[in-house]
Formats: structure tokens, sequence, C-alpha cells
């Protein structure tokens, strides 16, 4: 059995919950509880509370990538859970800046904990870089290598002491969970490195197994037509029985999807609730 909740995300229709531009999954499979991100705030707590979902029960924390969205909630979390190694990839914890339109943006985007929360979690911190399995059936990607053709939406920029360089998203990680009979669901937290990318090194990491379920932020918003129409095309050609586009994809990717895979699109909000 698997089973996955969102706790935060950008929609909801349960009054229980409240949505927030972020993301955080509580995700039970093999055996093990793993909460997937942690939202940019501690509503995924509140969330989580709200509707019976016990984190002191999470095994391991797996950040998908550095920016605050996803990482906000790790102090909190470590707070509600004393047991569990939060799981991040080594280059996350640079200031980040993104771009709109060509103009850089005047925010840091990254990892925003403060100094003294740094101190409280840094002994729960475990950094990855290349796979990571858990069990023989669920792993942590680490950074994902580029798929020529497939370029990144957006432009990201790294703040080093003494200057700006372009982010590589080498901090970009995945969630990959097999399952006996049905094949790789696959968790993304933003797909900057592209969609496309996460699928094809999922297939590496889980040779010969069908690609079953893409649950993922895809962050299209700034995609044309064009290019949100080839990317589903290639998605297509993995015939998935579940295709999950959610928090950064972007409304009008959310239709194109919703429109081209029908039935097998489903709009993740927050609150909800799946089981395969």
């Amino acid at each position: 059995m698997l089973r996955f909740t969102f706790l935060s995300e950008n929609k909801t229709q349960r009054v229980a919950c409240l949505a927030e531009f972020g993301l955080s999954i509580f995700i039970e499979a093999d055996g093990m509880n793993i909460l997937f991100d942690t939202g940019s705030s501690e509503l995924f707590a509140e969330n989580a509370a709200r509707i019976g979902v016990d984190l002191s029960k999470a095994d391991a924390c797996v950040i998908s990538h550095g920016h605050f969205d996803h990482t906000q909630g790790v102090p909190r979390f470590c707070r509600e859970n004393d047991h569990a190694p939060v799981y991040i990839h080594k280059d996350s914890l640079y200031p980040t800046y993104g771009t709109e339109n060509g103009v850089l943006d005047d925010y840091n985007c990254g990892v925003i904990w403060t100094e003294e929360q740094k101190r409280e979690i840094w002994d729960r911190l475990s950094f990855t870089d290349g796979p990571l399995r858990l069990t023989k059936d669920i792993v942590i990607s680490g950074t994902v290598p580029d798929v020529p053709g497939f370029k990144p939406i957006e432009q990201f920029f790294r703040k080093l002491p003494e200057e700006l360089i372009p982010d590589d998203l080498s901090h970009e990680q995945f969630l990959a969970v097999r399952q006996e009979g049905k094949g790789v669901f696959l968790f993304s937290g933003c797909s900057h490195k592209g969609i496309v990318a996460a699928v094809e090194y999922a297939k590496e990491l889980f040779p010969g197994e069908r690609i079953y379920a893409i649950i993922a932020g895809m962050h299209m918003m700034a995609a044309d037509r064009d290019t949100v129409l080839r990317v589903i095309d290639r998605l297509k050609a993995e015939d998935p029985e579940l295709v999950m586009p959610m928090h950064c994809t972007g409304v009008n990717a959310l239709a194109l999807f919703k429109q081209e895979f029908g039935e097998k699109c489903e709009l993740a909000c927050c609150g909800s609730s799946y089981t395969y």
C-alpha cells in the first residue's frame, strides 16, 4: 500500500485545511513514513494536526531543493519529531535569486532559516549528493542529470560571497517509490531541471520499471503553450496511470494537463489523500 497526503499546497478544497504557496506531502510506503518537503511556513504542521497526520511518526524528511517554499517548515518539523533525519542536498543552502522577465528578483528565494534555527536543526541534517536508497524500493535521487533539449524554464542565480553565478540547480532532487505490480511513483517538488529530466533519471534508478505516477510541481508558470504541450507529449510516451501537476506548475499548464490526460490527471489540493 502507498498512501500520500498533501499538508501544504497552493489549493485546498477541505475546510479543515488552509493553503499557501508551498508544498509538503506525507508519504506512507514500504514500511516507512516520509515527509516530503515542509512548505513555506509552519502551516503544514497545523494542517497535519487538523486532519490527524502524526508528524512524530515520520521516519525521514526529504527536501526536494533549497527554496523557501519547500524548506521553511523544517525547524517546526524538528520540534514535532525528535529523531527523523532531514535529507537535503549539500548545495541547498546558498542564497538564491530568481528572475522575472529577465530582471533579477530583489529577495532571496532560497533557504531562509535564521542563524538560531540553523543551530537548532544542524545535527538533524543529512546532506545528499548522489542517489541514496532508504529501502530497496525508495530512493532519493540526488542531483538530477540534464536531458538535452529540455532546459529549465526559468533562470536562478546563486549568491557567493563576492559574486552572483548562474544556479546549475544541482540541489534539485526527487523521491521515487517503487510499488510491486504497478511501477514507480515519482515525487518532485518543482522540477526546476525539467520534469522530463526527473522521469528519465527515475527510469535509470529503477531499470525496466514503468513510471506509474508523476506527482510533481513542474514550474511552468512562465512557459508558453508550445513548451507545455511538448513536455506533455513526452510524458504521454511513458503512459503513466496518474499525472498530478501541482504547486508551481501554473494555472494555464494545469488546464492543458487536464485537457490532455483527462481522467488520469488529478489536481492536488491541500488536505487530500490518495491510496494505491
